[in-house]
């Protein structure tokens, strides 16, 4: 992590930001709704975790043949996907509802993906979407096995075909919590990036570590313990469930900040970037168009644009803001980068793996 602080100056172009902020609270007054989610976002939520536990459920009664079972463990990825992307992540933001005991109980949710909720909100909250395609700070970039995610980093012979394999590293996200969440525990205790990191407290370490407990009873032992299942046969359900997971999760983050026309502006040697944060964000983030559905099930992560200026407003309103950013991007002379379709996105994505890695 940097040692210096990052901080973002550009008075000349701070007007966009207050400018848009108004306009957006404009629409919620016309409309008259709140920023955060409603009951259907509810109802989705129990939707997305039915999709995990239900087909878990089901491998549990041990009344299916071991192929069936490999099905459900594909279902499970999916809704260890779904869970991830339109549940946990808006809570974990304080945007899935404005009670704040929903928001904790949902984002909780990231400890049946095997996940850490702190681990999370620092990587993630503080250090993504602060200082989005900062090389040594946003961790989303920096320093991944085998493949080269910015243009600070070390190229390496290897990183000429990572556009050939990344998609099967995707796959290794969820799995790789296992291993991440304690690095990373470590490094935030150790390394503390300008204060805005605390360090974990007896209690947070003590939450770590039995949550890692807790999801190894939930997804090993337990399947192993009152079902037929080979221990092989179980490792495979284990790995497609995470593989299906975690292609899913990283493929679609991906798509926000690795294509072509999103920056990785690099701060100056006194730690300053030459922008205003809200244009920055502008610069090093796009959208793609996909259908509906995909959207619905995606957590609306297809409008990143909107999400990374407005974090704490859900995912559902995403959509109907997208027009209001973008005009007045138009108005203010800043890039609004949107993908014409999912493929074009995942294209786009291709590209830069091979520009990265060459």
């Amino acid at each position: 992590m940097r040692k210096k602080t990052v901080k973002f100056q550009n008075k000349d172009k701070s007007v966009f930001f207050p400018m848009l902020r108004e306009r957006v609270d404009q629409y919620f007054a016309e409309q008259s709704l709140s920023k955060q989610g409603d009951q259907q976002l509810v109802c989705k939520g129990i939707f997305m975790l039915c999709l995990l536990l239900v087909p878990y459920g089901l491998i549990l009664s041990n009344q299916f043949t071991a192929w069936a079972m490999l099905g459900f463990a594909v279902l499970m990825g999916l809704g260890t996907a779904g869970v991830g992307m339109a549940v946990m992540h808006d809570a974990n933001h304080g945007s899935f509802s404005n009670v704040p005991w929903i928001n904790t109980l949902f984002s909780s949710c990231l400890y049946l993906l095997g996940g850490n909720v702190l681990n999370w909100k620092i990587q993630h909250n503080t250090l993504h979407h602060t200082y989005t395609n900062i090389h040594d700070v946003d961790e989303d970039i920096t320093g991944k096995f085998l493949l080269r995610l910015s243009h600070s980093d070390e190229r390496k012979r290897i990183h000429r075909y990572q556009h050939i394999y990344a998609f099967l590293l995707y796959g290794l996200m969820t799995v790789s919590f296992f291993i991440k969440d304690f690095r990373q525990a470590y490094r935030y205790n150790h390394k503390q990036e300008g204060k805005l990191i605390k360090p974990f407290s007896n209690r947070d370490v003590a939450i770590l570590i039995g949550s890692k407990v807790f999801y190894l009873l939930f997804i090993a032992v337990l399947p192993l313990l009152i079902t037929d299942l080979t221990f092989g046969q179980w490792l495979l359900g284990f790995a497609v469930m995470h593989f299906t997971a975690g292609l899913v999760l990283s493929t679609i983050f991906q798509l926000a900040h690795i294509v072509e026309g999103a920056e990785q502006p690099a701060p100056d040697d006194s730690g300053i970037v030459g922008n205003a944060w809200a244009i920055h964000q502008m610069q090093t983030t796009a959208n793609f168009s996909c259908p509906k559905l995909l959207s619905w099930f995606i957590g609306g992560l297809d409008f990143q644009v909107e999400h990374h200026l407005f974090p704490t407003i859900s995912h559902i309103h995403y959509r109907a803001l997208s027009p209001i950013v973008q005009r007045t991007a138009e108005e203010c002379g800043i890039p609004y980068n949107n993908k014409a379709s999912f493929p074009e996105a995942i294209s786009s994505h291709i590209k830069m793996l091979k520009v990265l890695g060459r």
